[in-house]
């Protein structure tokens, strides 16, 4: 086990090397001089000019990356063109609310996923199955944004109903923006989870439905064990197994994710960071943030792997 993670660790370093090129590529195609950005629009050519050599703008742009790489592996990520500020310093601050909304989404998910794929899958081909499928494609084919705004509508500014429903006459029951409260994170958290709760629901599904189709199924059933201990004991901890793939998958989608909801519900995460700091070509921030969150999924991969083991001791990792 112990070699496994370290092996694994050490692939994520070409990982995060091709990652780091990649962004920093194309940040830098993006049009706009974030030096006459950080100058203003009166400021004048021998300022902007000295503020591109501060910043090292004027290098070659291979001379740049290596910089910042150098300066990276030592845990320095630069420093904020827009605020002055620590790269590592910005993100601290905002890394916290986008790693708790992905994780309240993920676990929102896992259990609506679980429970509505092990019951479709005990339904199979049922009034319930179908039911449930349908609500899972319109859960996949809601874009998050659009979900979101909606939300707002329906639960944060209300909408008028028939006056013969007295129990719903106001439905803003929670915040539009902002987090912390239990009234603003429901919505996103709502949000965000629906998507991967669909998902989770659907690939449930798939997996008991093998599972129960298996011969050791059979013979628990046929020695006349309940059919509950037989679904929840025997079958769900095997299909579980591919089913950690896809929780792993999501929580890594979701902090990447959580930009466009972040934005919508005003939320001061690090996706909202990565907004605003394309908005005024603030490189360092863009960079240092799509590194920290390239890193959280490739550990959260790690996390899956492991969870494999824990389920199936018959798993090799050699």
């Amino acid at each position: 086990m112990f070699q496994f993670i370290v092996r694994r660790i050490l692939q994520t370093i070409p990982v995060l090397i091709g990652i780091s090129i990649l962004v920093f590529s194309m940040l830098h195609l993006i049009p706009g001089d974030p030096a006459q950005i950080m100058a203003g629009e009166s400021a004048t050519k021998e300022q902007v000019e000295n503020i591109r050599e501060q910043l090292g703008l004027n290098d070659p742009l291979p001379v740049q990356y290596f910089k910042y790489i150098g300066h990276a592996v030592q845990g320095d990520l630069g420093t904020s063109i827009r605020s002055g500020r620590d790269v590592t310093e910005e993100i601290e601050s905002r890394i916290g609310i986008t790693i708790e909304l992905a994780f309240y989404s993920t676990v929102l998910a896992i259990f609506i996923g679980i429970i509505a794929g092990v019951i479709s899958a005990t339904r199979k081909n049922s009034f319930i199955d179908t039911g449930i499928m349908v609500l899972a494609l319109f859960g996949l084919s809601m874009p998050n944004f659009w979900l979101g705004l909606m939300l707002i509508q329906w639960f944060a500014i209300g909408i008028d109903l028939p006056s013969w429903i007295p129990f719903l006459e106001d439905t803003s029951w929670f915040k539009p923006s902002g987090w912390g409260s239990f009234e603003q994170m429901v919505l996103p958290v709502l949000t965000l989870g629906t998507g991967s709760a669909a998902i989770i629901a659907r690939m449930t599904r798939s997996s008991m439905l093998d599972v129960i189709g298996q011969d050791y199924i059979r013979t628990a059933r046929a020695k006349g064990v309940k059919e509950s201990i037989v679904i929840y004991r025997h079958a769900l901890k095997n299909a579980l197994i591919p089913v950690v793939t896809v929780v792993g998958l999501q929580f890594g989608t979701l902090l990447g994710g959580a930009v466009l909801t972040e934005t919508v519900f005003a939320i001061n995460g690090l996706g909202r960071l990565i907004v605003d700091s394309i908005a005024t070509r603030d490189f360092p921030v863009v960079q240092g943030s799509v590194l920290i969150i390239a890193l959280l999924f490739v550990l959260v991969n790690l996390l899956v792997d492991i969870a494999y083991k824990l389920l199936n001791k018959r798993i090799d990792f050699e």
